[in-house]
């Protein structure tokens, strides 16, 4: 069972047990994910040595236990609503049936 996510975990045993945690972590700054330090440094040091507050570094832990449960939530979907959720995702080149706007090959109609 992963630790729980606390001011105290290490950010390298953050990232380590919750691969989700590094999208929250880019997003305030922490763009020292694979330093040496973070194997060492907690989560609060880390965030203190970027110059974030007693307040902020609540947000910040409050913001990855949401990433992690989402992220245990979203792997107990069935294969096929992951599928349509992540079709549905901008950015990943596919809409529907299409994909990068021309329709695949296999979907072509048989005589």
């Amino acid at each position: 069972m992963p630790p729980e996510i606390t001011r105290s975990i290490s950010i390298g045993e953050l990232v380590m047990n919750y691969p989700s945690a590094v999208e929250v972590l880019f997003s305030h700054g922490f763009h020292c994910i694979g330093c040496g330090l973070s194997a060492y440094e907690t989560l609060e040091q880390g965030a203190a040595a970027h110059g974030y507050d007693d307040g902020m570094i609540d947000q910040i832990v409050t913001e990855l236990r949401e990433a992690a449960k989402n992220a245990v939530e979203s792997e107990k979907k069935p294969a096929a609503i992951k599928s349509e959720i992540k079709a549905k995702q901008p950015g990943n080149g596919l809409s529907g049936s299409k994909i990068g706007g021309m329709k695949p090959a296999i979907a072509k109609k048989r005589k």
